[in-house]
């Protein structure tokens, strides 16, 4: 599930809805969506704070908790210092510490050095990297000397594949995760027509078939925002059946005929 939006925007926290977002994000996690993205950034740190509560009812394990760090916070020590006040936040340590987008200021290998120490002391699990192109993961794990990169989370969808050549298939051929965020488009695919029509077939709507088409890539893992109790559930049911090749290979050629992807 991803979060932005929750607990507050850009930087700024609000409070006015904590008791819904919570329940928001315990319905997701019930339903099995325990893979939870965040972000230091999200609510100036407030987003972090009820993933914290949320997860507090359910075992430790069963949840994977993923945050960013800011690209302005980049440095060695910057770095250090937002890990360890992310994990306080949420209470707990933190699976996957993500650079939020690439820093022109600092050096790659400052931020992993700092990375690779984080492990050390168990204040995160793995680390990786979001909004990175293949150049970019490659020289980041250049860098490592103890722990690599295990995933990238990018934008990722039907309607933007600017991964589909480069990231995508690295991910697949090095074993990493690759994140996709904004699977649905803020709500564009869940009105797809077509979507709806190829969803009819299988008993599901339109945003689910999105998700599952993504689903079906190997290494991909959508994250819809949780922006509702019914949209967690809906969310949900993309999961648990995929799509027929033809279905998923007659969905691509739809979307990709519109030029919406590859430059």
């Amino acid at each position: 599930m991803g979060t932005w939006g929750i607990g507050g925007g850009y930087w700024t926290p609000d409070y006015t809805r904590d008791a819904e977002w919570i329940e928001v994000l315990k319905t997701g996690i019930s339903l099995g969506m325990t893979l939870i993205d965040t972000a230091e950034m999200y609510g100036g740190g407030h987003s972090e704070e009820l993933v914290g509560v949320a997860v507090r009812g359910f075992s430790r394990d069963d949840v994977f908790i993923v945050t960013k760090v800011w690209p302005t916070n980049a440095s060695y020590d910057s770095v250090l210092k937002s890990a360890h006040a992310s994990a306080r936040r949420l209470g707990t340590y933190i699976d996957l510490y993500l650079l939020h987008w690439p820093s022109d200021a600092v050096p790659i290998c400052e931020t992993v050095k700092a990375f690779e120490r984080l492990v050390d002391e168990g204040v995160i699990r793995f680390y990786g990297l979001s909004n990175f192109g293949v150049r970019g993961v490659e020289e980041a794990r250049s860098c490592s000397k103890k722990y690599d990169v295990v995933a990238v989370e990018n934008h990722y969808s039907l309607l933007h594949r600017d991964d589909e050549d480069s990231v995508i298939p690295y991910a697949q051929r090095e074993g990493l995760m690759y994140i996709a965020y904004t699977p649905l488009e803020r709500g564009e695919l869940a009105r797809s027509k077509f979507l709806a029509e190829v969803g009819s077939r299988y008993g599901k709507t339109a945003a689910q078939v999105a998700l599952n088409w993504l689903i079906c890539i190997d290494n991909v893992v959508p994250i819809p925002k949780a922006s509702s109790a019914e949209h967690v559930k809906e969310n949900a049911g993309a999961m648990g059946w995929k799509l027929t090749k033809e279905d998923w290979l007659e969905t691509s050629k739809k979307f990709s005929k519109k030029g919406l992807f590859r430059s």
